[in-house]
C-alpha cells in the first residue's frame, strides 16, 4: 500500500519529534509491506520567516492531496509581537478550516510504565484512566463574532461570541458516537446548559441524535463539575464529548492526569478518513535543537494516522506496543524520567521506538 504524507515539521521542537514519528512510521511500513511517502510543507513560524504568512496556499494544497497530514508543533516568542493573523497559531486555525477538520480527537491513557507520574493519589490511579476527549474544533467562542471596543479608559470593552448551529453539534456528536460504538458505548457530554443558550442546545441535539445509536449511553455533565471529576474520579469518563473552549480546558487537564502532555496525541478529523496528526504539546523552543524532547506524542500520533486516515489497525498497534515496550524498560527522555531511569535524548528515543516496532512482536500483557 501507497500512503501519502503531508509533513509540517513546524516550529521548536517540532522538526525532532517528527523526525521520529517518521522513523516509527517508516519502521510499520518495513514490517507491514507499506511504501510511505512524504511531502514536507511550511506553517507556522517557519513559514512566516520564508513567506510572510503563517499559511501557504502551497501548503494546502498538498496537505488536501495527500492522504494524511502529520504535523509537529507551531509557534514560540519570536513571533509574540505580530498582529493576529500573522502569529503562526494563525496557521493552525487557518488550516483546520480549510480542511474541513472539525472533530479533534484526544485518547488520554495512563501508561502502566508511567503510572508514577500521575499526580493523583495511588487508590485514584490504580483504577486506571483510558478516555477519549472529542472536542468540536472549528465553531463556538474561538471562530464567533469578536471585536474590542476602544472608549477610553473603563468604557472599553471586548466580547467574544459563543455560537452554535445544529448541524455543527450534530456532525461533532456523530463522531463521537462512533467512537463509543468501537469502546463502551458510554458518553458524556459536556456542557453549560444551566447558563448558556448555546450549552442547551448542545445538550438537546446530542440527545437527539442518540434515537440513531440506542446502543450507547449518554449522560450529561457540566463542565464545571466534569472539571473537578476529572480529579477525583477519572475512570469514570471513556467517551468525553465537548464544545471547542471546554475541550481545550478539559484535554489539557485529562492530559496532566496520565503524567505528561509530552506523552499524549491527537487527531483533528472532518468527514471522510483525511486527518492532521499532532502531539498535543507545544513547540517548547527552550529545549529546541538541544536533543531533550519527548517524541512519544509525536510516535502515537503517527499510530493514529495509520488508524483513522488508513484503517491499518495492526500497524498503528505496533507502533503503540513498541512505545510501552521502550517506556516498561524505564527508558525516558528527561521529562518523564524516574529514579534509575535510562535517560536518552529524542533521537535516541526515537530510534529505539522505531526499532521495537519493527522487532518486538510480543503481545502487550
Amino acid at each position: 500500500m501507497r500512503i501519502n504524507i503531508a509533513v509540517i515539521d513546524g516550529d521548536g521542537i517540532g522538526p525532532e519529534v517528527c523526525a521520529a514519528a517518521i522513523g516509527a512510521l517508516d519502521a510499520a511500513g518495513k514490517r507491514f509491506g507499506h511504501e510511505l511517502c512524504y511531502r514536507h510543507v511550511l506553517m507556522g513560524g517557519a513559514a512566516i520567516d520564508k513567506h510572510g504568512i503563517p499559511l501557504p496556499d502551497e501548503t494546502v494544497d498538498i496537505c488536501k492531496n495527500s492522504g494524511a497530514v502529520l504535523l509537529g508543533a507551531v509557534g514560540g516568542p519570536k513571533w509574540d509581537g505580530l498582529p493576529g493573523n500573522l502569529r503562526p497559531e494563525a496557521g493552525l486555525l487557518g488550516i483546520r478550516k480549510s480542511l474541513g477538520l472539525y472533530a479533534n480527537i484526544r485518547p488520554a491513557r495512563l501508561i502502566n510504565a508511567l503510572k508514577a507520574t500521575c499526580p493523583l493519589k495511588d487508590g485514584i490511579r490504580d483504577r486506571g484512566i483510558d478516555m477519549v476527549v472529542v472536542r468540536e474544533l472549528t465553531g463556538g467562542m474561538y471562530f464567533g463574532k469578536r471585536n474590542t471596543v476602544f472608549r477610553g479608559g473603563a468604557e472599553a470593552y471586548a466580547y467574544d461570541t459563543e455560537k452554535y448551529s445544529v448541524a455543527e453539534i450534530e456532525r461533532i456528536a456523530r463522531k463521537a458516537y462512533e467512537i463509543a460504538a468501537a469502546r463502551k458505548n458510554e458518553i458524556i457530554s459536556i456542557d453549560k446548559a444551566n447558563v448558556l443558550d448555546s450549552g442547551r442546545l448542545w445538550r438537546k441535539v446530542v440527545h437527539e441524535l442518540n434515537a440513531e445509536y440506542p446502543k450507547t449511553r449518554v449522560s450529561d455533565m457540566l463542565v464545571d463539575n466534569a472539571a473537578m471529576q476529572l480529579i477525583k474520579n477519572p475512570s469514570q469518563f471513556d467517551v468525553v464529548l465537548t464544545p471547542n473552549m471546554f475541550g481545550d480546558i478539559l484535554s489539557d487537564e485529562a492530559a496532566m492526569i496520565t503524567g505528561s502532555i509530552g506523552v499524549l496525541a491527537s487527531a483533528s478529523l472532518g468527514d471522510g478518513a483525511f486527518g492532521l496528526y499532532e502531539p498535543i504539546h507545544g513547540s517548547a523552543p527552550d529545549i529546541a535543537g538541544q536533543d531533550k524532547a519527548n517524541p512519544v506524542a509525536a510516535v502515537l500520533s503517527a499510530a493514529m494516522l495509520l488508524k483513522y486516515s488508513f484503517g491499518l489497525n495492526a500497524e498503528a498497534a505496533a507502533i503503540e506496543n513498541a512505545v510501552d515496550r521502550v517506556l516498561e524498560k524505564n527508558i525516558r527522555t528527561a521529562d518523564i524520567a524516574e529514579s534509575g531511569s535510562q535517560i536518552v535524548g529524542c533521537k535516541e528515543m526515537g530510534r529505539l521506538i522505531a526499532e521495537a516496532v519493527f522487532t518486538d512482536r510480543r503481545p502487550i500483557i
